[in-house]
């Protein structure tokens, strides 16, 4: 596929108005829009943005290429916009940008698409193209520009210098990747090889893009190479560099100081890489790589579980109360399949693999069997959720500390460690320290908990229930949302439903409560968030909060307290009228679990969204002129 296959007159805009990013970015999307390459212009920005918010798309040199790969994309565009007086895109050389590419990218699309924007990546670092476009007087020269650049792609192997040779001792190789894979990915690998050919280094780039791994290096590469240069943002495959000069930096770095990572990487005397046994982060990511980051890949593991087991066993509860038990009255064979499905095969799961992938985001796969194991110890020892907690991370750090502690065996024996001395003496370790150590104390801790919460009635039940709801709205997905959920289900093990009943119902309040306003408040929506109403209400109702993220994003000082007062009001009536569901996830789908109070729950539910809808409704100001105005033109 050719660059023109994407880019064409009607996604031009020749000269842009705006003189901000945030107005660079409206201008291009609606050009899109009016293209008819996408099907929810307001989506399609927002993951535009959400883009922006991982690192600028302004790559330097005048340029800048926003893009977004996701469903809001109808089909492959590339949009054009220049400003001669250029705008302030918060570009990596602190330059103003003047030639802007919006790249629109289907979820799931094809390579051929995702080869041409590669291709046009390497284009933009040509400075004599870039010249050109900026002079371009219509849309017709632009394309014709682009035409006469867009080469048919060829296989590339290393590029060697003029008088260079494959076999040079200096040779550099180079891995590039970006968290979309589509842009930063290929400008990296371009400014690399550019300044390499300069330079008179023979060099290879591997790229990590959308349609997968490129050009990938070999193995007797590897060894013969002078220094590797890891220009990434994502986890690439950085076992094979072990005992080589490897320089890990971000992908923005591969761009913006080629130069310099290349005199890096023939450095001899800079300290060898150690490989720790699976995928790394470069350097530029190092720093979010911590408590939270490790939990977080535990509990993204552990939800698919939580949701299917609890709506399996909420469905087993359609065809009775006891239906799943053969000794009752209204047993019933299928429910029982439910319930075995359900609560006995997929929540059974939950902690064993809450800790398996903590440990394995810690210790990359060798830390993986080791907190499985934990995890599994700690249900059939009852510590429950918290002591799955403390064996992911354990398994995790003790699986880190074998690999140093056997680093230093001969060469030889490499291949005994992920086969058998990590999974023995991690499973060993991990298992006899959760057995002996961790168990007893935890199990103790979990039934003082569940005594706590017993006791607990009243005024006292009221407010932890308006603190545990209240938490869900705040940061919606986030780190408070998480806390709440993560107490809530401890609390599961220790046998007291009513903290997750108090976090789903707050939970379960703030799209359920933008639907709503939509509907109490309609001229202070737009169209596009008109639009919304729907998915709102379906993610509102199983449990899906970050449904509201959009408005929240968008007017965070109306809408974050708007949600904390119906969320908080849920929580808190849930509690006084004693609801409990005793199921980690499932929304309206696992309400009927709580066998006498699911009216009052839905009591709650309704007078949460209530609160909510009303007070977002009253405190969202109307459209402004120029969003109407442009929604009438789109109309």
């Amino acid at each position: 596929m050719r660059i023109t296959d994407l880019l064409k007159e009607s996604t031009i805009a020749m000269d842009l108005t705006a003189t901000t990013k945030e107005g660079v970015i409206d201008e291009l999307v609606d050009t899109l829009f009016n293209a008819g390459v996408l099907n929810d212009k307001q989506a399609y920005k927002e993951a535009i943005h959400a883009r922006e918010a991982q690192s600028t798309t302004g790559v330097g040199e005048g340029v800048a290429i926003p893009h977004a790969k996701t469903d809001a994309v109808a089909k492959p565009a590339i949009g054009f916009g220049k400003s001669i007086a250029g705008v302030d895109y918060e570009s990596l050389d602190g330059q103003p940008a003047t030639l802007f590419f919006m790249i629109a990218a289907p979820a799931g699309g094809a390579q051929t698409h995702l080869d041409a924007l590669a291709k046009l990546s390497g284009i933009l670092m040509n400075e004599e193209v870039r010249a050109q476009l900026l002079h371009a007087k219509t849309a017709e020269e632009v394309i014709e520009i682009i035409e006469q650049n867009d080469e048919v792609e060829t296989k590339e192997e290393v590029v060697l210098a003029p008088t260079g040779d494959a076999s040079d001792d200096n040779l550099v190789l180079a891995v590039t990747a970006c968290p979309t894979g589509i842009a930063h990915t290929y400008m990296a690998a371009d400014a690399l090889k550019n300044q390499a050919k300069k330079m008179g280094v023979p060099i290879k780039v591997e790229t990590n893009g959308s349609g997968g791994v490129k050009n990938r290096l070999t193995d007797e590469e590897i060894k013969r190479a002078k220094g590797i240069i890891v220009a990434a943002d994502v986890n690439v495959e950085t076992n094979r560099f072990h005992g080589k000069n490897v320089i890990m930096v971000p992908v923005a770095d591969g761009i913006k100081r080629p130069e310099e990572l290349i005199n890096m990487a023939q450095d001899t005397s800079r300290p060898l890489f150690e490989a720790k046994g699976g995928a790394v982060k470069s350097s530029g990511s190092k720093e979010k790589k911590g408590f939270y980051k490790h939990l977080m890949s535990g509990v993204s593991n552990m939800l698919p579980f939580v949701v299917a087991g609890g709506i399996l066993m909420a469905l087993a509860f359609m065809f009775g109360i006891t239906s799943f038990d053969p000794k009752a009255d209204d047993y019933n064979q299928f429910a029982e399949a439910l319930w075995a499905v359900g609560n006995k095969s997929a929540f059974a799961l939950m902690v064993p693999i809450l800790a398996g992938f903590i440990a394995m985001s810690i210790a990359d796969r060798p830390g993986l069997a080791p907190g499985m194991v934990g995890g599994m110890l700690a249900v059939s020892g009852g510590s429950g959720f918290l002591g799955g907690l403390i064996a992911g991370f354990l398994a995790g750090y003790l699986v880190e500390g074998i690999k140093k502690l056997l680093s230093g065996m001969p060469q030889s024996l490499d291949g005994l460690k992920p086969t058998l001395l990590f999974p023995l003496l991690g499973v060993a370790s991990t298992g006899l320290i959760m057995y002996y150590i961790v168990n007893p104390p935890a199990s103790w801790l979990n039934k003082l908990m569940a005594d706590t919460l017993n006791s607990m009635n009243g005024t006292n039940i009221v407010i932890l229930g308006l603190v545990l709801g209240g938490m869900m709205a705040i940061d919606m997905g986030g780190p408070f949302n998480k806390a709440s959920y993560a107490f809530g289900f401890a609390a599961i093990d220790a046998g007291n439903y009513a903290p997750i009943t108090a976090a789903m119902i707050g939970g379960m309040v703030p799209p359920l409560a933008i639907a709503l306003s939509m509907v109490l408040f309609k001229n202070k929506f737009t169209k596009t968030q008109k639009g919304s109403l729907l998915s709102n209400v379906v993610m509102g109702l199983s449990f899906i909060t970050e449904g509201a993220i959009p408005f929240a994003a968008a007017d965070p000082a109306r809408v974050i307290p708007s949600m904390i007062a119906g969320s908080a009001t849920a929580g808190a009536l849930a509690m006084a009228f004693g609801c409990r569901v005793p199921a980690p996830h499932g929304g309206i789908f696992v309400v009927g679990l709580d066998k006498g109070h699911w009216p009052m729950f839905l009591l709650a539910l309704a007078i949460g969204v209530v609160v909510s809808a009303v007070i977002y409704g009253l405190l969202k100001k109307k459209p402004t002129e120029a969003e109407l105005s442009e929604e009438a033109e789109l109309a």
